[in-house]
């Protein structure tokens, strides 16, 4: 039988307790068997935005998702050069599991967006389905999209998550400002954060 696995890719800059959650409400609400985390070493549609080197964000992402069972990093994206499109990484990961259906997991904010995603018509014929993992204020027209991608019409799958505010980007600005984050992340990616001194 083959088998679901989710697909959740992302700068992961840092991993927080957020990710952690949806990712657990994707595996258990979809019925998948993993979740592979896929680290982006750079987001196509944001070239200039500065990113934590690849090496940090790998260790926080391990010190993130060890010991957590159905939790696994797919380095796709990092043993490969650039430009890094979803399209492309899904393609990857089916040729190397044809049997399997994967679901990729992606924001609210991202699904209105994905019509202006690499080859968007492909994409939306490529994943098995879409995890859309809501976050608080979410608008998201599907009868639009639908019309934009008839493709997605039955591939939407919404994920149903608690209402938490949390973004690595505040994260950063709580750290480099002093302010409290520890309660956002992991155990180990905190201590990572302070032993080598990020986003100060």
């Amino acid at each position: 039988m083959a088998e679901s696995v989710g697909v959740f890719g992302g700068t992961f800059d840092p991993p927080h307790l957020g990710h952690l959650i949806l990712a657990a409400e994707a595996l258990n609400q979809l019925e998948l068997s993993r979740v592979l985390w896929v680290l982006t070493p750079q987001p196509p549609h944001k070239p200039d935005r500065p990113v934590s080197p690849l090496h940090h964000r790998l260790e926080m992402l391990k010190q993130a998702i060890e010991h957590v069972p159905g939790f696994e990093i797919s380095t796709v994206e990092i043993d490969r050069p650039g430009p890094h499109y979803t399209l492309d990484t899904l393609d990857l990961l089916q040729f190397r599991q044809p049997l399997t259906r994967f679901i990729l997991l992606i924001g609210g904010d991202s699904l209105q967006k994905l019509p202006t995603w690499y080859h968007p018509e492909e994409l939306a014929a490529a994943a098995y389905a879409f995890g859309v993992m809501r976050r608080p204020g979410d608008e998201i027209d599907t009868e639009s999209l639908k019309k934009t991608l008839p493709g997605l019409k039955n591939k939407l799958r919404f994920i149903e998550t608690p209402q938490l505010e949390i973004s690595s980007s505040s994260i950063r600005e709580r750290v480099a400002s002093g302010g409290h984050y520890r309660f956002y992340l992991p155990a180990g990616v905190y201590d990572y954060i302070r032993q080598n001194r990020l986003y100060l």
